[in-house]
């Protein structure tokens, strides 16, 4: 077992809640709880497959919450991101793209996804290493979004930056150095907006690329926001400009 299950009772409720695609489901034999009979029962009225298997079988899991249950989950599609870039140019809408640079927090991974989701976003793109894994808190956080938002995946977010102004697309940095506020920027063309990490924020290299660099104004004590509390407010300021 590995990152394409999910572990524990409540766990696997909240990704049925969430459409996320079960493939099989593993419980405990002999487990019987009032829970267990609401999983089995959701479990059945969607036609997934049950398996029972003894303790022994968890026993090696020993780290993970399982509660005697194991969901296996369809892994996750990732996208070409040039031809999602050359496909979402086409559209009759702008295009509209989300980078992140080495979101680490499996939480903020997943509630970057759901409002990128929400918003319209074409698709997220991430680097291949240094981001948050998928796991059953990134799954549940992004309300099933990990599984209808397009992904995709580049070894250097700089090549992402380069072909991504190659074919017109402006490209926005959320940092705090910023002069200028996002909502000074005009964001009715091609955009693509790059968010960075939780702690060290976009890294210099590809703050030097981008088109531009836009802030949130900040008028309390508090200096900074939770990337994906940032990242929705940057996110729902295109989609403003846009109506």
């Amino acid at each position: 077992m590995s990152d394409d299950y999910i572990f524990g009772i409540r766990a696997i409720l909240e990704a049925q809640k969430s459409n996320t695609p079960i493939q099989k489901v593993f419980i405990q034999k002999g487990l019987k709880s009032n829970l267990i009979q609401t999983l089995e029962s959701q479990l059945r009225q969607q036609e997934i497959s049950i398996s029972y298997v003894p303790e022994e079988r968890f026993r090696r899991f020993k780290n993970q919450n399982h509660q005697g249950a194991a969901a296996l989950i369809s892994p996750v599609t990732y996208v070409d991101y040039t031809e999602k870039v050359e496909a979402s140019l086409q559209q009759p809408k702008k295009a509209f793209f989300l980078l992140l640079d080495h979101i680490t927090d499996v939480r903020n991974f997943g509630a970057i996804l759901r409002t990128a989701n929400s918003a319209g976003v074409d698709a997220v793109i991430i680097p291949s290493s240094g981001m948050a894994p998928i796991t059953s808190d990134s799954i549940k956080s992004s309300s099933g979004a990990l599984f209808t938002t397009s992904i995709c995946r580049s070894t250097h977010i700089k090549d992402v930056i380069y072909y991504l102004q190659g074919s017109g697309v402006k490209v926005i940095a959320a940092t705090e150095k910023a002069e200028k506020n996002i909502y000074d920027e005009s964001l009715d063309d091609h955009i693509a907006i790059v968010m960075g990490s939780e702690d060290k924020g976009i890294h210099p290299s590809i703050l030097k690329l981008v088109d531009a660099q836009a802030k949130l104004p900040m008028l309390g004590k508090v200096d900074s926001l939770n990337v994906s509390v940032a990242c929705g407010l940057f996110l729902y300021e295109v989609v403003r400009q846009r109506l």
